[in-house]
């Protein structure tokens, strides 16, 4: 049965456990709490596996953050550091490893400009390191890359990566994107971490090459947040049967997208400051992007 389109590994998952014959052989799920965020681990380790939820072989780890989405008074923060310790448990061991931080979506399309948005938060130390070394040399190499899109640079995001891994030699990629949910409920108030890569413009349905090891021969941690459902998905959820056609073509998304949007990117931002430069903390990165 084909499965009902998500990007999230947790979704395939849920989906197919509702299914008749609801056997998973080759993932793993645990949940537990981090700050008082829910996170899920689904693990891939079968190609058989990788068939059935149509995902690549590797650990997926979703965070539901609906208190963010709901405004409470320390939900910031909590959802910062619960994001830091999710990509810690990604990222390589050596604490010192040059990382690039690519943000893949359109800038003035505000469902799949997260990635942009999240380059604005990063804390930007490469140069820093290369020209300040008394004063920073204890901080993580870290670059940043908007990559744009097709459509306004005339370049894939995998092109102009690769240029920059020429260029740079990062060691690491954070990707973050847009994804596509399943559930509205999960629009804006979950982000998923993989170290599986991503493929460019999945969440909007305008997939373009895959960014991952394979790809670009580094290793690719992608973080992505759902912003947008299909609206076929949505109706076959609501009424128990299948969409027209026609809705396969549309994409919902939260009537208060550019605010979801604005704090999840800087949730995020914060997160991966936190995660690459230990010892740092809120104030401290607020501090150095002020």
């Amino acid at each position: 049965m084909s499965m009902i389109r998500t990007d999230l590994a947790v979704e395939a998952a849920e989906f197919h456990r509702q299914q008749p014959d609801s056997a998973l052989p080759g993932v793993t799920q645990e949940e537990w709490q981090s700050e008082g965020i829910g996170v899920t681990r689904v693990q891939i380790t079968s190609q058989e596996g990788a068939a059935l939820l149509e995902k690549p072989e590797g650990t997926y780890l979703t965070l539901e953050l609906s208190a963010v989405k709901r405004r409470e008074a320390d939900a910031f923060q909590r959802a910062v550091h619960a994001l830091a310790e999710s990509l810690r448990a990604l990222l390589p061991e050596q604490e010192s490893k040059s990382v690039l931080v690519v943000g893949l979506g359109n800038r003035l399309v505000t469902p799949d400009a997260v990635g942009p948005r999240v380059v604005d938060q990063i804390l930007v130390t490469r140069h820093l390191i290369a020209h300040a070394p008394e004063h920073f040399g204890s901080f993580r190499p870290v670059s940043a890359l908007a990559a744009g899109v097709l459509g306004t640079t005339g370049l894939e995001s995998g092109e102009l990566v690769r240029g920059v891994i020429q260029q740079a030699h990062p060691e690491l990629i954070l990707a973050v994107d847009a994804l596509a949910a399943r559930s509205a409920q999960r629009l804006c108030s979950t982000v998923q971490l993989g170290d599986t890569g991503i493929v460019p413009g999945s969440g909007v349905g305008n997939s373009r090459q895959a960014l991952n090891q394979q790809t670009l021969g580094v290793p690719v941690i992608a973080i992505g947040v759902p912003t947008v459902v299909e609206a076929g998905t949505l109706a076959r959820d609501l009424t128990g049967q299948q969409g027209e056609d026609e809705l396969s073509e549309m994409l919902v998304t939260p009537k208060d997208i550019d605010v979801q949007i604005s704090d999840l990117s800087k949730v995020i931002g914060y997160g991966i400051n936190l995660a690459l430069q230990e010892g740092l903390d809120i104030p401290d990165i607020d501090l150095f992007l002020s």
